[in-house]
């Protein structure tokens, strides 16, 4: 009599497909060799970000290093034109961080940005005066007055851009006894006593706290400074550097920015 190996062999073919089966089932796939694993990255990155992002970006890098041991994140802070020329002069930048797009804008046009650089916050322009406000300082047209010692950033650095962006939308014509390469620069002539006022984003005034008295104008909407940030092409760690601008954007960095005096792009 013959016996039958039927039965033998739909047992193995069962077996076998309930193995596929738990293979695919959710939560059991195994991540392939070449995934990232955020805990696992080590390494230094250097970030270079526009003078206006000094607070938020040393709070936000000391919070990068904390949720991933074994890391370091080296900040350079100054005017964006000043670290678009550093960039392109072969200084070692891993993330760069603008004031503005059209910076930015140059850094890809020479192919240095790495993939597409990630709007992350916005500005817009105060006045900052000395306690006290002694030259009498409540609007734009004030710093045109005769003997207001008014200090501004350099057209070419993006503070200064929107300076200049206010002045053609009022029809005002500013005399500045200074035009410097960062905004930081012209808080500490305001901070100083150097100078009466001093055009400065929201944000640094909101950094300063009591050193210096901001002085709203609506004509500030006219100037909106949209922040991007992206890795740079030459970047020999993009995986750290990109670990990092998504800390920067995620709700948990939006809220340090937020919380600092910037806006939501």
């Amino acid at each position: 009599m013959r016996i039958s190996r039927k039965p033998f062999a739909a047992v193995l073919i069962a077996g076998a497909l309930a193995v596929s089966l738990a293979a695919c089932a959710p939560g059991t796939t195994r991540p392939s060799s070449g995934s990232a694993n955020p805990e696992s990255m080590s390494g230094e990155i250097t970030v270079f970000a526009a003078a206006s992002l000094k607070t938020t970006f040393t709070q936000l890098a000391k919070d990068f290093e904390v949720q991933h041991p074994g890391t370091k994140v080296n900040l350079s802070f100054a005017g964006s034109s000043d670290l678009v020329t550093q960039i392109t002069q072969g200084a070692p930048a891993d993330v760069f961080a603008s004031a503005d797009t059209k910076n930015m804008a140059k850094l890809a046009d020479v192919d240095l940005v790495d993939g597409t650089a990630t709007n992350f916050a916005t500005n817009i322009l105060e006045i900052a005066v000395p306690p006290g406000n002694p030259a009498s300082i409540s609007s734009f047209a004030d710093l045109a007055k005769p003997g207001v010692k008014v200090v501004t950033c350099a057209s070419q650095v993006p503070c200064g851009a929107a300076t200049k962006t206010v002045e053609k939308a009022t029809g005002t014509t500013l005399s500045p006894v200074s035009e410097e390469s960062s905004v930081t620069d012209v808080l500490g002539k305001v901070t100083s006593g150097e100078a009466d006022a001093g055009l400065v984003y929201v944000s640094d005034v909101k950094a300063a706290g009591n050193k210096v008295q901001g002085i709203p104008f609506p004509e500030s909407d006219r100037a909106v400074n949209t922040y991007p940030i992206a890795t740079v092409g030459t970047s020999k760690n993009k995986e750290l550097a990109a670990a990092f601008i998504a800390n920067v954007t995620s709700e948990a960095g939006k809220k340090v920015l937020m919380d600092a005096g910037f806006g939501t792009p």
